[in-house]
């Protein structure tokens, strides 16, 4: 009973630390229950204890990935229970891992394992096919931006180690204190010390970097209207036709525009009927946004789209082409961004982070053949996504160079700072959100967003169909936004930065780190594991 409580009580910690609700220094004592769980299994004379562990285990994990996730349930039952119970099974699977090898090496050698072996399942959960990095422990302190001014160093994985260290320390505090006897209190105390240290060095070290609120008057900056046309996403967005939503959205622009609008910013599939690829120039929808731009002379026009291609050449099809029921034709479907300018072609994005089941079939050559369209059925769309190899900019004038993030995108550090080192001075993310209804969803995604805007050190101007849309500056700091099932737009002005911050250089480097840590201590548990006695 005794282990089972303190396994809930993980789930809860973790649970009551998360964005956009919770108090995200609870984080740093999380895991300590569930460490006290495995020690006492390992340490007991329990039968099967890895067992017992991985159920325990799980048991935290299920509690934290419902309690903050459960949202996605309104959009993807199956792909919400799914995600609820896999996510767990893998963290749960990380924590067993750690168990076997710490029956095998000393306490500290199986501590740094684990926060390793984390960090790599981690970065796992950005690059692979079941990819679904919301829950990585860096994007906790997103509402706590003043804490984290590092991250333009270190990304999210600056954090996730944070939490780990923390929890270390502050376990072996618990034991040191617990077994320790008539000890002064200074020897007793010496690893709360230290966790209190690990805790506020990088907290006073983010105050000291912070950088001062531009004075935008004398900086290079764009002038942005963003548009939010709260159109619903089940009953009328992919209902209507692209001219009329085109008219309705031509009306809220001009309501909004101003003579030194640079950027007008639209929301992702803002153009949902599905278009040729290769008739976009010719799109009468098109062609009324055109005709806007080139009657402001100025602004130019960032939207999503959902375009198609269809083709008979076998020799053209990838691995994320879609066949049609003849079998002789093929056909790539794309969730894409847009930029119009004056008297310019028109340039495309194809999203390529997509979102598991709704937008791709993981794994597809091997699962397809067993589970039929079940994967994608799950998120109301019945064809896999095409996406593209390099991030592509859009220069909206000489010196405005946006990111065109499309939704699920903006969750991924690494990923983001290819644009900026593609020359991004800005970053503009489209999205809809409406598919969660008003849940932490919308919330817990637009928070994400800051701490984009902290690593690259980059304003973010964000379009979202049915909110929050939001201008957030270089230190993650919201300066403006547009509530929830709003209909309106915003203008504000983003500052452009074209310089290159540690982190958007050198990318996820502690994972690389992490890794030989990881191998280190597993080798050097399975070959010492005779001369070596278990602290």
């Amino acid at each position: 009973m005794k282990n089972l409580l303190l396994s809930v009580a993980s789930g809860l910690l973790l649970w009551l630390a998360w964005p956009t609700y919770g108090f995200a220094g609870l984080l740093f004592v999380a895991f300590v229950p569930l460490l006290l769980v495995e020690r006492n299994i390992r340490l007991g004379d329990s039968k099967k204890p890895g067992r017992k562990v991985w159920l325990l285990a799980y048991l935290s994990f299920v509690i934290w990935n419902f309690a903050t996730t459960s949202w996605l349930y309104f959009s993807t039952p199956f792909g919400m229970f799914f995600a609820v119970l896999v996510n767990a099974l893998l963290m749960s699977l990380v924590f067993l891992f750690y168990h076997l090898v710490a029956r095998r090496t000393t306490q500290g050698a199986a501590l740094s394992f684990l926060a390793s072996l984390w960090i790599l399942f981690e970065y796992l959960h950005l690059h692979w096919d079941f990819s679904w990095p919301w829950l990585n422990l860096g994007n906790g302190f997103s509402e706590y931006v003043d804490w984290i001014q590092w991250y333009e160093f270190t990304g999210t994985f600056g954090g996730s180690l944070w939490v780990w260290l923390v929890n270390i320390a502050v376990f072996l505090w618990w034991l040191r204190f617990r077994e320790s006897g008539k000890e002064n209190f200074t020897k007793k105390n010496i690893g709360l010390i230290l966790a209190i240290g690990i805790v506020l060095i990088p907290i006073v070290t983010s105050f000291i970097i912070k950088p001062k609120e531009n004075n935008l008057s004398s900086k290079s900056v764009a002038n942005v209207l963003i548009i939010q046309p709260n159109v619903d996403p089940y009953s009328e967005k992919f209902e209507t036709e692209n001219a009329a939503i085109t008219d309705s959205l031509i009306t809220l622009i001009k309501s909004g525009l101003q003579p030194d609008t640079d950027a007008i910013i639209a929301p992702e599939t803002v153009l949902a009927e599905d278009l040729r690829i290769s008739q976009v120039e010719r799109d009468n929808a098109v062609i009324k946004l055109k005709t806007l731009v080139n009657d402001h002379g100025k602004a130019g026009f960032i939207g999503g789209v959902s375009l198609f291609d269809i083709f008979y050449d076998s020799a053209r099809k990838t691995s994320q082409s879609n066949t049609a029921p003849d079998g002789t034709t093929f056909y790539d479907v794309y969730n894409s961004a847009m930029l119009v300018t004056q008297n310019q072609p028109v340039e495309l994005y194809h999203k390529s982070k997509l979102v598991v089941g709704v937008e791709n079939f993981p794994y597809k050559s091997i699962l397809e053949p067993i589970l039929g369209d079940v994967m994608l059925d799950m998120g109301g769309t019945v064809a896999t996504k095409t996406t593209q190899k390099e991030r592509s900019i859009f220069k909206i004038q000489d010196s405005i160079a946006a990111a065109p993030i499309i939704c699920y995108e903006s969750v991924y550090g690494e990923y983001v700072t290819d644009y900026v080192n593609n020359g991004a001075n800005m970053l503009a993310i489209i999205t809809n959100d409406g598919w969660w209804g008003n849940t932490q969803g919308h919330k817990q995604h637009l928070s994400l967003a800051r701490l984009r805007a902290v690593e690259n050190r980059r304003y973010v101007a964000r379009s979202a169909n049915t909110g929050i849309s939001a201008i957030i500056d270089h230190r993650g700091e919201i300066k403006q936004q547009l509530g929830y099932e709003k209909k309106g737009t915003l203008n504000g002005s983003v500052l452009l930065n074209d310089e290159t911050t540690f982190y958007t250089k050198h990318g996820d480097y502690i994972v690389r780190i992490a890794g030989f840590i990881a191998i280190f201590t597993f080798l050097f548990s399975v070959f010492k594991r005779g001369t070596m006695k278990r602290k």
